[in-house]
């Protein structure tokens, strides 16, 4: 009779443990750039995704180099982030399911309300930047291999800068996030580049304003993976495509398109 009360349990036990692996996962690890986060979109779209579906979405915000690294490591299961060509070599590497574009918005430059460089409201960014090199005004760089830094660095090459040269002296490389190197900006009356969500969202802007913005080198355009799972079986493959599915489709698209920072739009949605 203990035996078989033993093996009741027993059976009782796996069957139960077989239906736990087969429920949804309870959370996922969206790893994702440190713009989307400040801006406050993850506090407006992830706790509706939850109230739907059941499955939280833990946010690691870092930037887009640092989250492809995480993701290719296998510590995510989605990743959300801002470099097109590093996306794509992503999901050439095999590290990737599919790439799709979720939304996008802008980059802006920003600098001092005094413009010591006499940018402000050119319609040419490489042009501008080429200005503020030729003046040696400062310019602070995130230098965090982030895909704002990225861009930064693909506008200096176009305008034939070498910031590497130039480091330390009227460029000057902060090593941090997008906040920080804002704050930094500021308090050294630097010129710096910026996405349009966290300059929106930054409280402490002083007397910097925006001074070239418009160009389209400065698109900024958001891209969405699910993580291989045949790279990393830890993948919640699941639980990711759905968050993913979510997204890209009406409701979280419309979610995206009407979320609004004192007033502004700040991404626009554009899932094919």
């Amino acid at each position: 009779m203990r035996h078989r009360s033993s093996s009741a349990l027993l059976a009782l036990l796996l069957l139960t443990g077989i239906a736990a692996w087969a429920q949804p996962a309870p959370y996922i690890v969206l790893q994702s750039t440190t713009s989307t986060q400040d801006s406050g979109l993850f506090d407006d779209l992830l706790p509706r995704f939850k109230k739907e579906t059941g499955i939280e979405v833990r946010v690691v915000a870092v930037g887009t180099g640092q989250a492809l690294k995480n993701a290719a490591n296998g510590d995510g299961d989605v990743l959300l982030v801002h470099e097109r060509a590093e996306e794509e070599k992503f999901i050439a590497d095999g590290f990737g399911v599919a790439r799709f574009d979720l939304m996008y918005n802008d980059f802006v430059l920003v600098g001092p309300e005094s413009d010591p460089a006499g940018v402000r409201g050119m319609a040419d960014v490489v042009a501008a930047m080429r200005r503020i090199a030729a003046g040696k005004h400062p310019f602070a760089s995130r230098a965090d291999d982030s895909g704002t830094h990225s861009r930064e660095l693909q506008l200096w090459q176009e305008a034939g800068i070498d910031v590497v040269a130039a480091s330390g002296t009227w460029y000057r490389e902060t090593g941090s996030g997008m906040g920080a190197t804002l704050n930094t900006s500021i308090g050294i009356g630097a010129y710096t580049l910026c996405d349009r969500a966290t300059w929106v969202s930054f409280r402490n802007k002083a007397k910097h304003v925006i001074a070239v913005e418009g160009d389209a080198r400065l698109h900024n355009q958001y891209g969405l993976i699910l993580v291989n799972p045949k790279r990393h079986p830890r993948v919640h493959a699941a639980a990711g495509q759905r968050f993913i599915d979510w997204l890209l489709g009406p409701t979280g698209q419309a979610a995206i398109g009407a979320f609004r920072v004192d007033g502004q739009q700040i991404y626009i949605p554009n899932a094919r």
